[in-house]
């Protein structure tokens, strides 16, 4: 099986390396092979909302950048974690332009999805999501609004499963291990 990690970490500054390799650990004692992007490092431009990957080019972004080497990563993959740090309740600038660039995996035609419209899937399968937020402090709505996020993009993408948890910085590293491991487990149940 495979997994892809898209570490939305700010610079390097503020490096999500520890529960990166955490969770690099925790997916290879399963049997993943492991890709990992860390975000600010490549060339990714924003999404221009021109739906040139609908209409132009369908399934494919006409922005040439790394952001397609990504999409071809995420729809070959059985996994997506998404590791970020927590703002406003939301993902890492890094995160959200990377996600914002992969409309091209969904369809422009509409479907109903528990009576909600949602796009068309363009695939006939497509990976479960893992979000994986760290914050500074505990902030209850945060927390909440990134849980919310997690399960909206999950319906978007048309995931099969998801589940998603916020980690406080600088806890013990076996709460986040274990933390990790519980959230690994929550979505390989739902896999089977």
């Amino acid at each position: 099986m495979k997994a892809l990690i898209l570490n939305g970490e700010k610079d390097n500054k503020a490096s999500l390396n520890k529960y990166s390799k955490i969770i690099i650990k925790e997916l290879e004692n399963r049997d993943y092979e492991v890709n990992t992007v860390i975000l600010y490092e490549e060339k990714i431009a924003d999404c221009i909302g021109c739906f040139g990957c609908w209409i132009k080019k369908p399934g494919i972004c006409v922005i040439d950048d790394y952001a397609h080497k990504i999409a071809t990563m995420f729809i070959n993959s059985d996994l997506i974690i998404y590791l970020t740090p927590v703002v406003f309740g939301g993902y890492s600038y890094q995160l959200k332009k990377a996600l914002d660039r992969m409309i091209p995996l969904i369809s422009p035609f509409f479907i109903k999805v528990d009576g909600e419209i949602h796009h068309k899937p363009r695939y006939k399968e497509y990976p479960s999501i893992l979000g994986i937020g760290v914050m500074s402090e505990f902030e209850k709505e945060q927390v909440e609004l990134f849980n919310d996020l997690i399960k909206r993009n999950s319906i978007n993408l048309h995931s099969p499963n998801y589940a998603s948890e916020v980690f406080v910085k600088n806890k013990d590293i076996d709460h986040i291990q274990q933390g990790i491991n519980n959230l690994l487990n929550r979505v390989s149940d739902k896999n089977e």
